[in-house]
């Protein structure tokens, strides 16, 4: 088994070791592209990829989806110190995400190819496997670490066959405001009751809602939907069984006591309200943690969530790393994906990033604020499943909002309602 060699190691170590020194405590510059659904648009750095330098040095081309200070990071530290291991130069190249399927099937149609290796949200991997794109790489399972977490493991196996690598996990916590919890006389909700209870008390004590989800219609909208609809032990793609009816049922319950922000929160916008104390309860994905701080927004506060009558669950975001189909780099790109899963990279990237581990021993060089935020991501990831990829989810998506505009937002019957959704996806599955 492939491992960080001591010299790289310990060039991390160093690394990590003066910016303590320099800081005091852990730095952690924000993410820029951390959204796991809104992930496409994002592009990889502008190098142009270059050649073998036929000096015998290995060059391994990557498409990942990073902001530039991420990829600073990878530029400043990680891939200097994976070249210094192993020899093998990292070459950044530029891809749009919404283009990458198309750009894959293109080279491994041709037998082209100029990606060596790629990242891509772990719910949006159904093309590429039903198109053939991607190497199997099931005999290098002895080369993950046994603390990968497993909803990453998960999200990688396509009928018992390893297809992709854990990367990069994400999941979206619960964001309170402490100080109004207080001042409210109020906790924050474990259960889906005192979801309920916390939400009506707000609304009267202030004239207004205080609690949010993200209602706005859009793919983030069925995220929390997948939640809730799985936390009352329903499953999702049938829609129309006892859990799903509960679910809605919950939430049409819960929707005329959201704050009315609700129809326009999003990933990015979630943390605005959370900021200018329009909302004082919101889940949203952990990138904004640093700025919370940086803000002075020290009464933001985090946990992992609420539970539904059956369990808490999360969904799990996220990216894993998939080697086009018949590549030649295929060793070198192992080596760097094991490089990436190994504990010092991920304590850098959790430290200096705020990305959520993908394995869960990488939390020791988190301090001071940062410490019950990644208590709560921990938590979270521990219950957090895959959405599931299914091949016909663009069509389906429509379905699913549909629903919850009928039910949740103009109150029709949630058993009818969902009895036509349900059918809806049936004729969709049979059409594929």
């Amino acid at each position: 088994m492939y491992v960080m060699g001591k010299k790289s190691a310990g060039i991390l170590g160093l690394l990590l070791a003066v910016v303590l020194a320099l800081t005091g405590c852990v730095s952690t510059p924000p993410t820029e592209s951390q959204q796991p659904e809104q992930n496409s648009g994002q592009t990889a750095q502008s190098e142009t990829p270059s050649k073998e330098t036929g000096q015998g040095e290995k060059v391994l081309r990557v498409a990942f989806g990073m902001g530039e200070t991420e990829w600073k990071l990878f530029h400043d530290e990680i891939l200097p110190a994976f070249q210094q291991e192993t020899g093998i130069k990292v070459e950044a190249i530029e891809l749009k995400q919404e283009d990458l399927i198309n750009n894959l099937t293109a080279q491994v149609e041709s037998g082209n190819l100029t990606i060596d290796m790629f990242a891509q949200d772990v719910n949006s991997l159904s093309s590429l496997v039903t198109r053939g794109l991607v190497e199997d790489l099931s005999g290098y399972r002895d080369r993950i670490p046994d603390s990968v977490i497993p909803g990453m493991m998960e999200a990688a196996q396509f009928d018992g066959k390893l297809l992709f690598l854990p990367y990069r996990p994400n999941v979206e916590i619960a964001f309170y405001n402490q100080k109004k919890f207080e001042e409210n006389g109020l906790t924050p909700p474990k259960t889906w009751d005192e979801l309920l209870q916390v939400a009506e008390a707000f609304k009267q004590k202030t004239g207004q809602g205080r609690v949010a989800i993200k209602a706005n219609l859009q793919i983030d909208n069925i995220l929390h939907m997948f939640e809730f609809i799985k936390a009352a032990g329903g499953d999702p793609y049938q829609l129309n069984d006892d859990g799903s009816i509960q679910a809605f049922t919950f939430m049409q319950k819960l929707y005329p006591l959201l704050n009315e922000q609700s129809s326009t929160a999003n990933w990015d916008t979630m943390n605005q309200y959370l900021e200018k104390d329009s909302v004082y309860l919101g889940q949203n994905w952990p990138f904004y943690i640093p700025q919370f701080h940086q803000n002075g927004k020290e009464e933001i506060q985090a946990y992992s969530g609420w539970a539904g009558p059956v369990k808490e669950t999360h969904l799990l975001g996220g990216e894993v790393i998939g080697i086009p189909k018949g590549s030649a780099k295929i060793e070198e790109a192992i080596q760097f994906a094991e490089y990436l899963m190994s504990k010092p990279v991920q304590e850098l990237l959790v430290s200096q990033l705020a990305w959520p581990a993908v394995r869960s021993d990488a939390y020791g060089l988190v301090q001071g604020y940062q410490k019950p935020y990644f208590e709560a991501i921990k938590s979270a990831l521990d219950k957090a499943e895959p959405r599931g990829n299914v091949p016909y989810w663009a069509d389906a998506e429509k379905v699913y909002l549909e629903a919850f505009q009928k039910a949740v937002i103009d109150g029709a019957d949630v058993k009818t309602t969902l009895d036509e959704a349900a059918q809806k996806l049936e004729e969709i599955r049979n059409n594929q």
